[in-house]
C-alpha cells in the first residue's frame, strides 16, 4: 500500500504545481523549459509506474460491499468517460466547447465509475484520488480556450472522431478488461 501511496503522490505532485504556486518558480529556476518538462514527465511517469505496481501488490482490504446488481452503472458511465477523455485530446469539437475540460470530466467519470464498483481500500485510494484530483482541476482551471474559426463541419467531424474512438475503446475494454487488468466484466 505504501508503493501505491508514493506513486499517487509522485503522479499528482507535478499535476498540482500551478495550484501550489510552484510552477512558475520552478520554471524560472531551471535552465530551460525543456528541463522543466522533462522533470515533470519523469516524475509523473515514475508515479504512474509505482501506482500500477503498488495497486497490483496491495492487499485486498474490503471497506464496503458494492451492490452487485448496480454494477452496470459503472459500465454505463465508462462510455461518456472515454468519449470525454478522447475529446479532450482533440483540437476542437462541440464536446470540447460544451464541457470546460472534457478530459478532466472524463477522468472524474472514470474514477467515480470505478469507485462505484470497487469497495477495497487500494481501489478507493486509486480511483478516489483520481476523482478528487480531476474535480479539483476541473473547477480551479479557467475554461479551456476553443478556437472559434473552424467551420461547424470541422467541429462535428472531431465530435464523430471522439465518439467513434471512445466507442471502440469502450468495446475493447469491455471485452478485454479481464486480460488487461485482471478483473473480468460480466453484465449477466
Amino acid at each position: 500500500m505504501i508503493t501505491l501511496g508514493l506513486g499517487l503522490i509522485l503522479f499528482f505532485l507535478p499535476h498540482v504545481l500551478r495550484e501550489l504556486g510552484l510552477r512558475d518558480h520552478l520554471r524560472s529556476n531551471l535552465p530551460s523549459e525543456g528541463v522543466y518538462k522533462g522533470l515533470y514527465s519523469v516524475v509523473a511517469l515514475l508515479g504512474l509506474l509505482l501506482i500500477i505496481w503498488g495497486k497490483s501488490q496491495a492487499p485486498f482490504i474490503m471497506i464496503w460491499q458494492p451492490v452487485y446488481e448496480w454494477r452496470g452503472l459503472s459500465v454505463f458511465l465508462m462510455l461518456p468517460a472515454l468519449i470525454s477523455i478522447i475529446a479532450g485530446n482533440l483540437p476542437v469539437s462541440f464536446i470540447r466547447r460544451s464541457l470546460r475540460h472534457p478530459m478532466l470530466f472524463g477522468v472524474a467519470l472514470w474514477g467515480f465509475a470505478h469507485l462505484w464498483a470497487n469497495g477495497d481500500l487500494a481501489s478507493m485510494l486509486l480511483f478516489g484520488s483520481f476523482t478528487i484530483w480531476a474535480l479539483f482541476k476541473f473547477f480551479t482551471l479557467s475554461p479551456a480556450a476553443v478556437l472559434d474559426s473552424p467551420a461547424r463541419v470541422q467541429f462535428l467531424l472531431w465530435d464523430i472522431v471522439a465518439m467513434l474512438t471512445g466507442g471502440v475503446l469502450f468495446v475493447v475494454l469491455l471485452v478485454y478488461h479481464g486480460q488487461i487488468f485482471g478483473v473480468g466484466l460480466s453484465l449477466n
